[in-house]
């Protein structure tokens, strides 16, 4: 799929076309999951931190993930896939490898050539989206052949032309060859894959040690035997939060620790699995990472038993300097539980019933908190109908009202606590296709058929997940993280992108909660007789210039504010 996020946000948000729209964490530590290709005509990529996005793109519009339509979206596109072939390698939501030979789709170039086109077509029917198809004999080339056709774009590799097509390509181009190897073949003189074949297969042995070299070698005669693998079976099941401001506080640090463990049970069991090695990983504020784990007696799937263990290892942790990272996982999966685990789990106490004739002891009910807008979110009104948030801050929202059918819609502002508006669920993107009801939710692990995610995760997590059964590494939170992807491509991850937040094998990737408060810009070029505050403007007093009350203020159709953006905490401003 092409730019799958911001491609989706796109499609469904009729003012978006055509403008640059980053997808991603708005926190001060967010990244980049997806940039469309307007935005990338400005150097913004995937796992790019967002603040660093924001200074390349200033104008873009920001947004947090829908992660819920995307899997929805996705899994109509893997049906279509399943329907070519029985053999389908899901490599994220939005990209997989598929034997066309084995559903006998097709049987030399052009069947296979007439099997892409078809697909292409279905897909843009079913989704209304664009996909990139790569057809050639082998999984590398045919990962090649799809980048070369991106955007809305088929390539064939005929047989017997690879070696040439590879010759002159950078040694970036094979899968394994990250930012580290690519200097240290570059420092030995080797920077194409035509000079990586010349050197020989003693001297890549040399230079990149035995199992590297042997495989960097093969990849540059083009050779690749690598079957399409349709089912992969979960190693782990992990969730994480990275913090926008460094927690200090150990209490704290522990009951996150203990909401984490609580996470990683609900998609352990909704999986139907359960683990007997528990994972604790911390991330300090100077980028260490740590990690600690303890192996049980048996495997099990009880929130007390994994929150127990998870204390424990953080107690052997210095937390002193603060923590920007934490995560717990479970390793060591099973279909079944352990039950006989008596002495893995303290007992929980039975609170004492108070004595007859006592006094009951008046407990003070804490006011509702502030409801809390993202940017992007789908919402809906009582009187205005399907919208999503364009911005929040100083207690309003304001929402464009749109739908993936309509043309550009108004904007208008309402009070945080409207009644009248509420959140809603994503409207399909093609007329008449209703997304599958079952799959609404990334799993709660990386097993087809799990369990969709529960509200209390979806709220947990933020709206900024991917899928769990895909390779992807990790997005980079920031610096030190990237400087992780580069170990984990030398290691022979193949892919470069970021748009599935989660490809690692068997991980389920968990993002820090945005706040979706917003800053918001006047478009100077809007019209002048559109108020500030109808064009997305915060602005403050009992009633509008005009005399309309708030809430009921709207503007001329159509034209996006020139920037604007979520952001956590702090009020939104107003920039000319």
């Amino acid at each position: 799929m092409d730019a799958f996020f911001a491609s989706v946000e796109q499609a469904s948000k009729p003012s978006l076309r055509g403008k640059a729209v980053v997808v991603g964490g708005l926190g001060p530590r967010g990244v980049v999951a997806t940039a469309s290709y307007e935005a990338r005509a400005f150097g913004v990529h995937s796992a790019m931190p967002m603040a660093q996005a924001r200074r390349l793109a200033p104008n873009a519009a920001y947004l947090v993930p829908r992660s819920r339509l995307y899997w929805a979206i996705s899994e109509q596109v893997m049906a279509l896939l399943r329907e070519l072939s029985p053999l389908v390698e899901p490599l994220s939501l939005d990209e997989a490898f598929v034997d066309l030979e084995a559903g006998g789709a097709a049987w030399d170039e052009e069947s296979a050539r007439r099997a892409g086109e078809k697909l292409r077509a279905d897909i843009r029917a079913v989704t209304g989206l664009t996909g990139s198809v790569g057809l050639a004999a082998s999984k590398m080339l045919a990962k090649i052949a799809s980048e070369q056709a991106k955007p809305d774009g088929l390539r064939l590799i005929e047989p017997g032309t690879e070696r040439a097509l590879l010759g002159p390509m950078p040694v970036r181009i094979l899968p394994g060859v990250g930012p580290a190897t690519g200097d240290h073949l570059r420092r030995a003189g080797i920077s194409t894959v035509q000079e990586l074949a010349e050197a020989g297969e003693d001297e890549l042995v040399r230079l990149l040690g035995k199992a590297h070299g042997h495989a960097l070698y093969a990849m540059a005669l083009a050779r690749d035997e690598r079957p399409v693998v349709a089912e992969r079976e979960a190693k782990s099941v992990s969730v994480e939060d990275t913090y926008d401001v460094d927690i200090h506080d150990r209490l704290r640090v522990g009951l996150e620790v203990q909401r984490l463990a609580d996470r990683c049970v609900r998609r352990l069991r909704g999986a139907g699995l359960s683990g007997r090695t528990i994972v604790l990983k911390v991330r300090r504020y100077d980028f260490s990472t740590l990690t600690r784990s303890e192996t049980l007696r048996g495997p099990t799937d009880d929130p007390a038993v994994v929150r127990e263990a998870a204390a424990r290892l953080l107690d052997s942790v210095d937390t002193t300097g603060g923590v920007r990272l934490l995560g717990v996982g479970v390793s060591g999966l099973a279909d079944y539980t352990q039950e006989d685990l008596f002495a893995q789990a303290m007992p929980v106490p039975v609170p004492e019933e108070p004595e007859q004739g006592a006094v009951e002891a008046v407990v003070e009910r804490p006011e509702p908190a502030e409801r809390q807008w993202h940017a992007g979110q789908d919402v809906r009104h009582a009187e205005y109908g399907h919208g999503w948030v364009q911005g929040s801050g100083l207690g309003r929202v304001t929402v464009r009202f749109e739908t993936p059918q309509s043309p550009p819609g108004r904007v208008r502002t309402f009070f945080v606590g409207d009644p009248a508006l509420e959140v809603a669920e994503p409207l399909p993107l093609v007329p008449g296709s209703a997304h599958p009801p079952a799959r609404l939710g990334p799993p709660n692990s990386d097993r087809p058929g799990a369990s969709p995610q529960t509200p209390e995760e979806a709220r947990d997590e933020g709206g900024t997940r991917g899928r769990g059964d895909a390779r992807q590494r990790e997005e980079a939170e920031d610096r030190g993280e990237a400087e992780d992807r580069a170990e984990a491509e030398d290691r022979g991850d193949s892919q470069d992108r970021a748009e599935a937040g989660d490809r690692e094998e068997g991980r389920v990737r968990e993002e820090p909660e945005e706040s979706g408060e917003a800053r918001v810009r006047e478009d100077p070029r809007a019209s002048a007789a559109a108020a500030p505050w109808a064009q997305g403007e915060s602005w403050s007093g009992g009633s509008s210039p005009s005399g309309e009350a708030r809430g009921q203020v709207s503007s001329e159709p159509a034209s996006l504010p020139k920037s604007w953006s979520g952001t956590v905490g702090g009020a939104a401003t107003s920039r000319p």
